[in-house]
């Protein structure tokens, strides 16, 4: 059960007693997302997108959830390499791509090609950065179709590849997504 202190900080109500020290306690938490040490204030804020990219990355919704989050090597504030096939990443990269469709004055849709490298960062939600090359479709924008049932160009002279960083913030619990660095060449 959560409750706020008087300091506005989220905590979880704890059912059993906390050691008389008040330190951290040593190996596996009795309680898996009990808030102890120097980095109790971090959880709230940065919870969900953990939370978000624990599940996004390991898929594994297990009942010792919280104590992998715990436990992760994933630090608020720094970026981590994640796999370019991840499911947020996707998501970054279609989103980086309809905001370059949308800014350029190409007669065809553009689509993401090829994901190189791929890191995440939690910032107010989650902030992906993204290194991928997005290749012209055969797909024009009037007709405005999906994206995943665009071909890739086969003319020669039609052909374009560029190269892009994107980086994307996401902010799940407001339900949006942002590009604030889009650059392709």
């Amino acid at each position: 059960m959560w409750r706020r202190r008087a300091s506005g900080q989220m905590i979880q109500q704890e059912t059993t007693p906390r050691p008389p020290s008040h330190a951290e306690p040593q190996g596996r938490h009795p309680l898996p997302c009990r808030l102890w040490g120097p980095h109790a204030a971090m959880w709230p804020a940065g919870a969900l997108a953990l939370c978000s990219l624990i599940l996004s990355t390991t898929g594994d919704p297990s009942r010792d959830f919280c104590s992998q989050i715990l436990n992760s090597d994933v630090i608020p504030g720094s970026p981590k390499t994640i796999k370019t096939n991840n499911p947020g990443v996707l998501k970054a990269a279609r989103h980086s791509v309809e905001r370059f469709n949308n800014c350029t004055n190409d007669i065809f849709l553009f689509k993401e090609s090829h994901i190189s490298r791929a890191l995440v960062q939690i910032v107010k939600g989650l902030k992906y950065m993204l290194n991928l090359e997005i290749s012209r479709t055969i797909c024009k924008k009037t007709k405005h179709p999906s994206l995943d049932n665009c071909d890739f160009q086969t003319n020669s002279t039609l052909k374009r590849t560029l190269s892009c960083y994107s980086e994307v913030w996401v902010i799940p619990w407001l339900q949006r997504l942002e590009v604030p660095v889009l650059l392709c060449h």
